[in-house]
């Protein structure tokens, strides 16, 4: 129910959520309770219903989020002054496989212009990506960036030299280093982009990372599998690998990989190993030619037209916030549903992420199966985290906590919206690929870079990413569109935010509204007429997860 003011996300709840500044004495009228609050209360966060006892539950989106430390009278703020985190416990239960099935008819029968691939799939996007499968290959892929992406029409026009010859030009007239600070800055002009050499080839990625050798075998394991899910993804055209020779990530491992997801893997595929190479050269100069040649194959694929079933999102949050769970978040499992609908993947992950809602997730998942594989992996993963001292509780960031999500099961509760209400059809350990319709349980960190890197892994063609704070990332190959959960950060930073679902807090659009809405953007960006901030930023952030404990 939605107040002017506040809201009760759940009939179970026992606090409300502050949806603008409500200063100490504001009176607060709500299903027969007339009240005043007792300080003063920012947007974003939450105030007792009533008098709350120390070891009381407090309840949002009607699941156990924390439990209270000291006395909170009624109208008082709840704050991580009063309350600890708290979370219900799960256990198999019997299938709950009823759920809202959304009016699909606007999207019925609707198509997005991909590139068909040879397994089936279809890409939003058709790049070529080049990897090392040793952090000892980098710096020679550093080099194949230089040779290859301005000669080939990929350089972004934009930079900020113009600014440091401001800079220095200051500096070179006598300025102070107060005045040098002061200064303004005039925006450089941004020259023409080269025209592509491979019109349908929209860019290639070098995909750089610090892992290979060094670690355990395991985490060499999930790096060829992590690699090998960027090799078959449906929006990548081929890839060229190079290999040092004597890591433990080695090139047969990686290729096993690959057949793992695609026993009839048909795309080009340069693997060169510089030990067998000798002279640098001679590797970068065998890599240049066997990757122009292979680009030249990968050019004559073009867009045709495909059903929206051959879309997979990835579901993402990062710099959430109070009102993540009100608007963005419920607006993305608004879309999750009718894409479930239409016969389309959805990937929910960042499994620290789902502590306290284990119990309706897992009840969700269509078998028993698939319900003991979810419940063991956050066990499991919870458990890891525990024994280096810190478990699923502190997930929460500064940023988080400062702007209302004040334990991980009030992040948790709220970031599992994104999933919307359809079943379960199937949990993945990473860095394992999607091969089933429907809503897909991927089990990755929270941080939102290497889960993001993840989720694209697994087969994500787009990635839905809300944020309450603000944040850059993006992914080399799979478009990221940023979704604010508030206006005065879509306002704030507009140069990364896509869509304002501020619009949700403010009553000027439901959450049905918002997700047709965000679906209509997501069909223009697959078919390449749009391009979401982050493509055109090239926030190509890239960071394999080790399976090792990070939040």
């Amino acid at each position: 129910m939605t107040q002017h003011n506040y809201l009760r996300i759940h009939p179970k709840d026992n606090v409300l959520v502050a949806l603008r500044d409500l200063d100490q004495g504001t009176p607060i009228e709500f299903e027969g309770l007339s009240f005043s609050l007792t300080e003063k209360v920012a947007a974003k966060h939450k105030f007792a219903l009533g008098d709350l006892e120390p070891d009381d539950s407090i309840f949002m989106y009607g699941v156990l989020v924390g439990k209270a430390t000291k006395p909170i009278p009624q109208g008082g703020l709840v704050s991580t002054e009063n309350i600890h985190h708290a979370s219900s416990e799960f256990h198999l239960g019997n299938r709950k496989l009823d759920w809202h099935k959304p009016d699909t008819s606007r999207f019925e029968g609707r198509t997005f212009m991909g590139y068909h691939r040879a397994d089936g799939s279809v890409g939003t996007a058709n790049y070529w990506i080049v990897i090392p499968l040793v952090f000892c290959e980098n710096r020679n892929i550093q080099v194949m960036r230089e040779a290859l992406v301005d000669k080939l029409g990929y350089k972004k026009a934009k930079n900020y030299e113009n600014e440091v010859e401001q800079l220095m030009g200051l500096y070179q007239a006598g300025k102070s280093t107060q005045e040098i600070l002061s200064a303004d800055m005039q925006a450089g002009k941004e020259a023409a982009g080269n025209k592509r050499f491979f019109k349908n080839i929209d860019g290639i990625k070098f995909l750089t990372h610090d892992m290979g050798c060094g670690g355990t075998q395991q985490d060499s394991r999930a790096l060829c599998g992590l690699l090998a899910g960027y090799i078959t993804h449906p929006n990548v055209a081929g890839a060229t690998v190079l290999s040092l020779g004597c890591q433990h990530a080695q090139a047969s491992i990686l290729q096993e990989e690959v057949a793992k997801r695609d026993p009839n893997f048909k795309k080009p595929l340069v693997i060169l190993e510089q030990q067998k190479m000798g002279t640098e050269r001679n590797l970068l100069q065998h890599a240049l030619k066997q990757t122009f040649a292979a680009l030249i194959e990968a050019n004559e694929t073009e867009r045709t037209p495909a059903p929206l079933s051959k879309l997979c999102i990835g579901l993402e949050c990062g710099g959430s916030d109070g009102f993540s769970g009100i608007s963005a978040n419920p607006a993305l499992g608004y879309v999750s549903d009718i894409l479930v609908s239409l016969g389309g993947s959805v990937i929910l992950s960042e499994f620290p992420e789902l502590c306290g809602v284990e119990q309706e997730l897992s009840d969700r998942c269509v078998d028993e199966d698939t319900a003991k594989r979810f419940m063991d992996l956050m066990i499991i993963y919870n458990a890891r985290a525990e024994q280096d001292g810190s478990g699923f509780y502190a997930n929460p960031s500064p940023g988080n906590i400062k702007d209302g999500l004040i334990t991980d099961a009030i992040k948790s509760a709220g970031a599992a919206k994104k999933g919307g209400t359809s079943p379960v059809a199937a949990v993945l350990d990473y860095p394992e690929k999607v091969t089933k319709k429907g809503l897909n349980l991927l089990c990755t960190p929270g941080s939102d870079v290497e889960s993001t890197t993840a989720e694209v892994g697994s087969g994500a063609n787009v990635i839905l990413f809300t944020t309450g704070l603000g944040t850059p990332t993006g992914n080399p190959v799979a478009p990221v569109i940023k979704l604010s959960t508030n206006t005065a950060t879509y306002n704030r930073m507009p140069d990364i935010i896509d869509i304002n679902c501020g619009t949700i807090i403010e009553g000027s659009e439901t959450i049905k509204q918002a997700g047709e809405r965000i679906l209509e953007y997501v069909i223009r960006v697959a078919n390449g007429e749009e391009q979401p901030k982050s493509v055109q930023l090239e926030q190509d952030d890239f960071i394999p997860w080790k399976r090792g404990v990070s939040l």
